[in-house]
């Protein structure tokens, strides 16, 4: 089984020495389970400034959003909300990078979970005008040059995202520490993932499969027998296909669900 490509914490460690400010990409339907605790810890041994990119907020209505800035603010964090995709938050991301910059030019690097939107976001800060200035020497990255790129007069920011390893829960470990096509095993993982899901948004199924069930297993024989999955042999529902879906499906924004910060509360 393959993983997505990801990089070391001592690498990472690297990555943040060389910022001044650290991006830490959340997702806005769950922001506290795509937080690291480990990666916070290295920025705060390091003397960095941390900002919390609560990324994907198109996926959720705008007052959750706020409601997940308000509550990690509360916290002691500095944190702000955006849509990285469709462009929408860069320039209040903008202002609180200057705000918190040590000095300038400031360099920023972003990092976080895997399908949390890094690259969305470092191509929303790059814009159209942004260009390479000279690369890093000795820097970890999928090149092997990173480059350094001038965001405006004021910001310069590292290119790779630092694709940290997850060390949440073990239902995130697999669904964005795993590419969903090459599982072994896609059953067990999609199950806990509708159960989630459900216990969060009753009716995400039917809005978005059509599928009126509530058994997780149930749910993907409906979903392999309206796609027309089967097995050639036994010409039973091909649930493997169909629970890889559903994490692809999740990853893409097609299942509406979300976390309240009220949940945390009870």
């Amino acid at each position: 089984m393959r993983k997505f490509a990801m990089i070391g914490w001592s690498q990472i460690k690297r990555i943040v020495a060389q910022a001044d400010i650290v991006l830490e990409v959340l997702d806005a339907r769950d922001p506290l389970s795509t937080m690291s605790r480990k990666l916070e810890k290295i920025v705060s041994n390091l003397g960095r400034e941390l900002i919390l990119v609560i990324n994907k907020a198109d996926l959720v209505p705008r007052s959750i959003a706020e409601e997940w800035t308000r509550l990690l603010r509360s916290r002691g964090y500095h944190a702000v909300y955006m849509a990285a995709s469709k462009h929408m938050g860069t320039r209040v991301l903008r202002r609180k990078i200057k705000e918190l910059a040590p000095a300038f030019p400031t360099v920023v690097t972003v990092t976080g979970y895997p399908k949390t939107g890094k690259s969305s976001i470092i191509n929303a800060l790059k814009g159209k005008h942004s260009a390479s200035t000279s690369p890093i020497p000795g820097s970890p990255g999928y090149t092997r040059r990173t480059q350094l790129y001038r965001i405006d007069s004021k910001i310069l920011m590292i290119d790779t995202p630092g694709v940290i390893p997850v060390d949440g829960s073990d239902l995130e470990r697999i669904i964005r520490g795993s590419n969903p096509d090459e599982l072994d095993d896609p059953v067990n993982p999609a199950i806990k993932l509708i159960e989630r899901i459900l216990k969060h948004n009753p009716l995400a199924f039917l809005r978005a499969y059509g599928i009126k069930e509530r058994e997780p297993m149930k749910i993907l024989e409906e979903i392999a027998i309206k796609r027309g999955w089967f097995y050639k042999k036994t010409h039973e529902p091909l649930i493997e296909e169909a629970a890889r879906t559903v994490i692809r499906d999740y990853h893409q924004g097609k299942i509406s669900f979300y976390v309240k910060p009220s949940y945390y509360k009870m």
